[in-house]
């Protein structure tokens, strides 16, 4: 479980620390760093894949992700006492990003490269990277530490050299890490590798999760939802099937959920509904329908990761759906953390 979670020097955000609990929502106005708070906890799991400069990239590059404030924010400036104003930076700006869990602490520090030749020389590049041990940084507790093209782990009361040589654009958890010498490295890149986020779903008339599917085991919903009759089988069969039958009955009362096997070995649904003489097909379902379908999928996982992040899931449905659905996270935040960002404040109720 995160206890901590820290951004600073990233787009709207100057220096954020949450202490988020195991079930966590975060909400408020347009343009108030919701949508910034979840790119930058996906910017810390791209570090495990090994995709953080290119999810970088993919935002506009490191200078348009820098905080966009002036480098100095005075009081008088946050009361709106003054204008806010800004001047040439005097300081070398870096962007970071942390999280402190259970057993481990992980902190990154991108910036940009020293000026060269090169064609590069707007690509991010990882100067420093930190893991400790335990939920609160110490320098005691500091167990590998990357500072440039070096890497070092702690043994006893002296260091071991891992790496002289690290790219500058690739994380440690790419290049070293030993299950003898350095287990905690591989502990932590399996554990972040397993953070499940779920954005948007599409609902449309083409969605892949209107479509039958094909008929293989799916413990783990597709983030695009583009699997899931058979995410909803295999709940049925290898999870919770009880409590996949009653978020069905809490959304739809009186309404039946079934999985129909085709002859082509795909998957097809159908939900009974009171009151309608033959069951929907997932062409005809609305998207509200389709989407609480899929939250339902994602939340009743047979295989729980340790934190799942949920992006506006109310997008779509019907306020008198909301209830449902905060039940269903609720129940689900009981096996792993959950956070939620989102507009709907009676998720909160």
């Amino acid at each position: 479980m995160i206890h901590s979670l820290a951004i600073a020097n990233y787009r709207s955000l100057l220096d954020l620390r949450v202490a988020p609990a195991r079930l966590t929502l975060i909400t408020g106005a347009n343009g108030s760093g919701k949508s910034n708070l979840y790119r930058g906890l996906r910017l810390l799991a791209e570090t495990a894949q090994g995709g953080v400069v290119n999810a970088l990239a993919r935002e506009g590059g490191l200078q348009s992700s820098f905080w966009a404030g002036p480098e100095k924010l005075t009081d008088r400036m946050r009361k709106g006492e003054v204008a806010i104003e800004g001047g040439p930076r005097k300081e070398v700006v870096r962007l970071r990003l942390g999280f402190s869990g259970d057993d481990f602490g992980y902190a990154i520090s991108l910036g940009l490269p020293t000026p060269s030749r090169s064609f590069f020389n707007l690509d991010p590049q990882i100067k420093r990277e930190r893991i400790w041990a335990g939920s609160c940084y110490r320098p005691a507790s500091l167990l590998v530490d990357r500072t440039g093209a070096v890497v070092k782990a702690r043994s006893g009361r002296a260091w071991d050299i891992l790496s002289q040589h690290i790219s500058p654009f690739d994380s440690l958890f790419e290049q070293v890490g030993d299950a003898r010498s350095t287990p905690e490295i591989l502990n932590l890149r399996e554990s972040i590798r397993g953070w499940r986020f779920y954005d948007h779903f599409r609902t449309d008339h083409d969605a892949p999760a209107r479509q039958p599917q094909l008929a293989t085991r799916t413990p783990v919903l597709h983030h695009d939802g583009r699997d899931l009759a058979a995410a909803l089988q295999t709940i049925r069969e290898i999870g919770d099937s009880e409590s996949l039958d009653a978020a069905i009955a809490d959304a739809f009362p009186g309404a039946r959920l079934t999985i129909v096997p085709r002859g082509d070995g795909r998957f097809a649904i159908e939900l009974h509904q009171q009151g309608l003489l033959r069951p929907l097909s997932g062409m005809e379902l609305s998207d509200g329908t389709l989407r609480y379908l899929l939250w339902v999928a994602a939340l009743l996982t047979p295989r729980p990761p340790p934190l799942m992040v949920l992006n506006e899931p109310e997008t779509s449905l019907h306020p008198d759906l909301l209830p449902a659905l905060a039940r269903l996270i609720a129940s689900a935040s009981r096996q792993t953390q959950v956070w939620i960002v989102s507009h709907a404040h009676r998720c909160a109720e």
